[in-house]
C-alpha cells in the first residue's frame, strides 16, 4: 500500500494559505493608485523642514 498517497494535497510552494485582506486589486488596495512622485517629494520636503524648525 502507498501510504504517500492518502490525505490532504501538499500546499503549493511560496503560496499564502488565505487570501490577505489588502491583496491588490480589491476596494481597499486597487491597482495603479499610487500618487504621484512629485507629491510624495513634496510631502518630504515639508516633514523636513517641519523637523528643522521644530
Amino acid at each position: 500500500m502507498d501510504y504517500g498517497k492518502q490525505g490532504a494535497n501538499k500546499s503549493a510552494k511560496n503560496m499564502p494559505r488565505h487570501k490577505e485582506h489588502n491583496e491588490k486589486g480589491t476596494d481597499k488596495n486597487p491597482y495603479g493608485k499610487t500618487g504621484p512622485k512629485a507629491e510624495l517629494v513634496a510631502r518630504m520636503k515639508a516633514a523636513a523642514e517641519a523637523k528643522k524648525k521644530g
